[in-house]
């Protein structure tokens, strides 16, 4: 799905969204550089898989957080994590490194990519790509898991350290 089918996507399932448009951004530095208007409600998204490349998960939170993975593990169960390749994912996503966003699972068609929100970006808006890092879309963080359990990929609300 590109960026102008996502933001079809949204308004055929009734998602209010706001669009910023950039320059292409490839990482939270670049970003950094790109006037936003709720710049406390953009998103990280790490994309991450277990040592036996079963289990994956797209990790997403407040931009301003470091994500320890070790941590993450521990508190969420999960066999030991690692940064997935660009060929996963390509493979599980149909993204780019730089465009990874939780808009992405949309095009798992397993289904099988979970979902690991912030809790702390629940009760406002999220900047999320879509699915293109030449833009930012601004909507609900309800509407947003909403939307990706009705895709039918797992979402889990995480606690995260700073």
């Amino acid at each position: 799905m590109n960026k102008q089918e996502t933001y079809q996507y949204l308004t055929d399932h009734g998602i209010s969204f706001e669009v910023t448009e950039h320059a292409a951004v490839f990482n939270m530095e670049e970003l950094d550089a790109v006037a936003l208007p709720y710049p406390d409600r953009d998103a990280k998204n790490l994309f991450v898989r277990d040592d036996k490349k079963r289990c994956y998960y797209l990790i997403t939170v407040k931009g301003d957080k470091r994500v320890d993975l070790k941590a993450f593990q521990k508190a969420n169960g999960t066999r030991k994590l690692s940064f997935a390749s660009p060929d996963d994912l390509m493979t599980k996503l149909h993204l780019i490194p730089g465009a990874v966003t939780p808009l992405g699972l949309l095009n798992d068609g397993s289904r099988q990519v979970e979902l690991c929100l912030d809790a702390e970006l629940m009760g406002g808006l999220v900047g999320v790509h879509p699915n293109d890092n030449t833009a930012t879309v601004w909507l609900s963080a309800e509407d947003l898991v909403r939307l990706i359990k009705d895709h039918g990929n797992p979402v889990r609300l995480v606690t995260l350290g700073d």
